[in-house]
């Protein structure tokens, strides 16, 4: 085996000079690879037709079926489309009434904090000076609001300070926190609406 490769390995170098064949052998493994790379793009999607004469298959007689006289097909009508009244968005719960009132209570000052913050977006977006998108940061939030209110900026960015601190810092929450978020709550409910929640 070993002599057979050396006498055609010598016989082609007697015909070609060995670094052009394997420059040869080089490109065509370039080009075999490409060709598997983008299999199969390069196949023509019809084969190339042939100048051959076409047979063509002699037609039977076909054997028909009466026709049945079909009835009239009524047409089709869809009941008229049901109306879903628009979802009515709840009312934030009033600063002094509400589960973040009993969170606070039973001393679960985050969760207190963070029922707050909700009810001050439910607000936001009640007063339509938001739209209700799942997923937004308290960043997102303050510049949303911002935009359509620029006066609620301040209120919003120290609720959303305390926010970061208690659930993102992991900063343990206190009666204080709950206090000041209350007082934030009634600060945005009288800057959207004029007048202090009840």
């Amino acid at each position: 085996m070993s002599r057979w490769w050396t006498e055609t390995v010598a016989a082609l170098g007697d015909v070609v000079p060995l670094p052009l064949a394997a420059l040869i052998l080089l490109a065509v493994a370039l080009l075999v690879a490409l060709g598997w790379y983008f299999f199969p793009a390069w196949i023509p999607r019809r084969l190339p037709r042939l100048g051959l004469p076409r047979w063509r298959r002699p037609r039977l007689p076909r054997f028909r079926l009466p026709r049945l006289r079909r009835r009239a097909r009524r047409p089709r009508t869809d009941p008229p489309p049901v109306r879903l009244p628009a979802p009515r968005l709840p009312e934030p719960a009033a600063a002094g009434l509400g589960p973040a009132d009993r969170l606070a209570a039973e001393g679960r000052y985050a969760e207190a904090v963070r029922e707050r913050l909700r009810d001050m977006v439910r607000l936001l977006v009640v007063r339509h000076v938001v739209e209700p998108r799942p997923g937004l940061t308290v960043v997102e939030l303050t510049e949303a609001a911002a935009r359509t209110r620029p006066q609620v900026r301040p209120t919003l960015h120290a609720a959303g300070a305390i926010f970061s601190d208690l659930w993102y810092a992991q900063r343990p929450a206190t009666a204080e926190h709950d206090r000041r978020m209350r007082e934030l709550a009634t600060d945005l409910s009288r800057e959207l609406t004029g007048e202090e929640p009840r």
